[in-house]
């Protein structure tokens, strides 16, 4: 169990299931019922399985770093042909729930689905564009659970997911300066490997903070906004800003934790205050 609770990356796709939870209840008049059940079941199902093929895809990468080699397949726990199958099968499962709430969120999902596989995975061996284009799956969680419950898509509903996409680049530049000889012994071309001194790596983190700011003051422009909710999630949105600035102008490995922690502290904090601000 331990083993495919890894291959799923478990935690990884209990936050993706979340974020979507969360996309359904910022919508207006959410059912909490079945279809609130099936969202949840069929995103944590679909990203369980691009979870497995993706680990499926990347053994031999894994394989060279320390981080990941304790993973089932590069410890031959699991054969490629078994983490494929379970990949394969989490992701038609997945897809098949989703249709049971509507056409809208079970395509949202395949086509977060195809670029996280067909495009991220296959990207991070050619270039470091590769965190912004992976960005764009990671943020599609929220709309798949706001049209789960048949809502229009307003102005509303794309703040969730922009905030999830421009809080993903910061997250991870500092994960990936962390882990940068990690990555470079993998061969994967973050931009933590091809920029030695961290001088972009710095930059992007806090250019990328400073726009979770106007994205926390969106609400405002909506009728019925809590000026409250908002003002506590620029504030939010700040503090993270002073974490980047501060990993930018001293970069190592405690700053880069640091940003880190916060950034995972960030996000349950920022959909909490959306509720409020919706």
């Amino acid at each position: 169990m331990r083993h495919l609770l890894t291959l799923i990356k478990v935690r990884i796709t209990g936050l993706v299931t979340l974020t979507a939870m969360g996309g359904y209840g910022l919508a207006p008049n959410p059912e909490w019922g079945l279809p609130f059940i099936a969202v949840t079941l069929g995103v944590f199902l679909i990203t369980a399985g691009a979870s497995a093929v993706n680990m499926f895809i990347e053994r031999r990468t894994d394989a060279l770093m320390d981080r990941t080699m304790n993973r089932p397949l590069p410890m031959n726990i699991l054969s490629p042909k078994a983490a494929l199958a379970i990949g394969g099968g989490l992701s038609v499962a997945g897809l098949a729930v989703l249709l049971t709430v509507g056409p809208m969120p079970a395509g949202l999902a395949a086509l977060s689905w195809a670029l996280y596989i067909l495009v991220y995975t296959p990207l991070k061996g050619k270039t470091s564009l590769n965190t912004v284009v992976g960005a764009i799956p990671g943020a599609l969680p929220p709309l798949i659970g706001w049209t789960a419950t048949g809502a229009p898509l307003t102005m509303l509903a794309f703040i969730p997911f922009l905030l999830m996409f421009v809080w993903q680049i910061p997250h991870f530049l500092a994960l990936a300066w962390m882990y940068r000889d990690d990555y470079e012994k993998g061969g994967l071309q973050m931009l933590s490997v091809e920029d030695k001194e961290g001088g972009m790596v710095g930059r992007q983190a806090v250019l990328y903070a400073i726009c979770l700011v106007p994205i926390a003051a969106a609400p405002l422009l909506g009728e019925g906004g809590s000026p409250i909710g908002t003002l506590l999630l620029i504030g939010l949105s700040l503090i993270f800003v002073g974490f980047a600035v501060r990993f930018a102008r001293d970069r190592n490995r405690k700053t880069a934790a640091s940003l880190f922690g916060v950034s995972l502290l960030y996000l349950p904090c920022a959909f909490g205050l959306m509720f409020m601000s919706f």
